[in-house]
């Protein structure tokens, strides 16, 4: 099959075309803006085998788009190019309203136009995935509750908002027009790749630097953590197994306040980086309570069983597993952190803007 990828050189992307490249036997092409989040470098492993092509574009760029298309024949589209970051949707929510809306909207009129124009045996094959995230759901405070597939969107942030905005266009193309879609919510990602503006690999590297690890509030918002490698397969699965006109929700079964993640985080690096930086000498003493951002969710939480009972997905890894391997990953290759940041961000705290 002919999977094109939207973001496949963002840290979920790269991490999916690595996946489709090295254990399945696809032809795949990475459609990507390379904003500041975007990385080749994450691709530099399969970046030149003959199943591979990149194609540097804008989704909104309606010419760019349709060509792709026309040339490459998708059989499946997986949409994960975003804006992603709360912080900088704070700050400046434009992007994010050209991006994830306008940007999914030109995706999905040129996919329908295009699945018109196949034969019936492809057009029964076409799928369209557009991978969103559980920050549509809004804030989940009841503990006793979880994130389902039916849960009513309440979104808080302008990123989030612009990320439902687009689930409800994908689900309304495939009502009013039948385009073939399926559609996947997600827990908070971790792993290899990450770009360090997020919470993980933020507090790994300024700790790693003797530099204070910013928490928000108390620290007690709690997330569900999903490695990225378990959160891919998960998509494949949607993607070639889904029926058409759901929606799978994905998570990793791993609720953790922030103040915990941190906590594991600097316990971690005792073990395997003992030698600090000069003035520390414990990790967790760099933690430092900041004002928290606007309008900031206590809690998310997936129930994950729809995918588990559906497609018989379920995470390999346990946060304890996954955030080991995290840590080491990035003690290991420092130098691609450093070479990441272009200048554009410096580990500063953004999302101050209100």
């Amino acid at each position: 099959m002919n999977i094109l990828v939207t973001g496949g050189a963002g840290f979920i992307g790269s991490a999916l075309v690595r996946f489709l490249i090295n254990d399945t036997s696809h032809q795949v092409l990475n459609i990507d803006k390379l904003t500041y989040a975007g990385n080749p470098e994450s691709l530099k492993t399969i970046a030149d085998n003959d199943r591979y092509q990149f194609l540097q574009a804008d989704i909104c760029d309606r010419q760019a788009m349709t060509e792709a298309f026309e040339q490459f024949k998708p059989d499946i589209v997986m949409h994960l190019a975003a804006e992603s970051h709360v912080d900088r949707s704070i700050d400046g929510p434009s992007a994010f309203i050209e991006t994830n809306i306008v940007g999914t909207y030109t995706l999905l009129d040129i996919a329908r136009h295009y699945s018109e124009q196949l034969d019936c045996a492809q057009k029964t094959q076409f799928r369209f995935h557009h991978i969103s995230t559980d920050e549509v759901y809004g804030d989940l405070a009841d503990t006793g509750l979880l994130f389902t597939e039916q849960t009513a969107y309440d979104p808080s942030s302008p990123y989030s908002a612009s990320k439902a905005s687009s689930d409800h266009l994908v689900r309304a193309w495939h009502r009013t027009y039948g385009l073939p879609v399926v559609v996947t919510n997600c827990s908070n990602n971790y792993g290899p790749f990450h770009f360090p503006e997020k919470l993980i690999p933020l507090m790994i590297l300024n700790a790693l630097e003797g530099k204070a690890l910013p928490v928000y509030g108390d620290g007690s918002q709690i997330r569900d953590w999903l490695y990225v490698d378990d959160h891919v397969r998960a998509l494949y699965k949607v993607a070639t197994e889904g029926s058409v006109g759901e929606t799978y929700n994905i998570g990793g079964h791993n609720e953790v306040r922030n103040l915990d993640v941190v906590h594991t985080l600097c316990d971690l690096l005792e073990e395997l980086a003992p030698e600090k930086p000069s003035g520390v000498e414990h990790y967790r003493e760099l933690i430092t309570f900041v004002k928290d951002r606007p309008g900031h969710d206590l809690r998310y939480a997936i129930d994950a069983g729809k995918i588990d009972r559906q497609l018989g997905w379920k995470p390999e890894e346990t946060f304890a597993s996954g955030l080991r391997k995290t840590v080491q990953w990035y003690l290991d290759n420092l130098e691609w952190c450093q070479r990441v940041q272009d200048g554009s961000y410096q580990r500063e705290r953004l999302g101050q803007s209100l």
